[in-house]
């Protein structure tokens, strides 16, 4: 791993993991003090997290983690509901009982991590579980988009869970009824339908959770 990809991947997971919080200012002297290196790598990083959409440059400020903008958040997880119902339906039809039976694990530890209040344990497993099955769609391409446009939500997402518990244990449910289509080679129609009511109703408590929140404050 060059220093570039070092400090890439640092100052990556510390975004997505909300260490670096939103609008927080990333100083490059000091990330190359702290990593003991010279700032080169760190200004490279930084230009790839840039284009990534999850730093932006300020004027005055210099580079600053990127602002949560909740509209975009919506408008994105609109756009992984269409992708990812495409990328489920054809990977149905690919899809081995050994994987079949890594889904139904993986569901299984789900439900352990809402019990013990492990959501952003459930959030990385929720990931998995999904990945596991795009992973096996045969298309590159939309594998990749899939993952950018996961990518661009994790700050969000991650948080989802803890702020609407109850949606973690439908979704739980949701996966159990994909799973069940999947077993059944179900339509190809039917099981796209299903990612996208999936996608749908998380969006739909996140929504909801808004309204209370304007409700509580009136």
């Amino acid at each position: 791993m060059s220093k570039k990809e070092f400090v890439y991947n640092h100052l990556r997971t510390g975004i997505l993991n909300g260490t670096f919080g939103s609008g927080q200012r990333i100083v490059i002297d000091q990330v190359a003090k702290e990593m003991g290196m010279s700032i080169i790598p760190v200004r490279e990083a930084i230009r790839q997290l840039e284009s990534e959409g999850l730093i932006t440059y300020k004027p005055y400020s210099g580079a600053v983690v990127t602002s949560i903008d909740e509209n975009k958040y919506i408008d994105t997880l609109n756009v992984l509901s269409v992708l990812e119902g495409y990328a489920t339906a054809l990977s149905s039809e690919l899809l081995t009982s050994e994987d079949i039976e890594r889904l139904v694990q993986l569901n299984h530890d789900m439900e352990k991590a809402v019990r013990e209040f492990e959501f952003e344990l459930f959030g990385e497993l929720n990931r998995a579980f999904h990945a596991s099955i795009i992973q096996k769609c045969g298309n590159p391409v939309l594998i990749e988009k899939i993952e950018e446009t996961q990518d661009r939500m994790d700050r969000v997402r991650k948080s989802i869970f803890s702020m609407v518990p109850k949606r973690a244990q439908q979704s739980i449910q949701e996966h159990a009824e994909l799973i069940q289509c999947l077993q059944e080679k179900a339509p190809l129609d039917e099981i796209e339908s299903t990612i996208r009511k999936h996608r749908k109703n998380t969006l739909d408590a996140f929504l909801n959770r808004k309204e209370k929140n304007s409700q509580q404050i009136l």
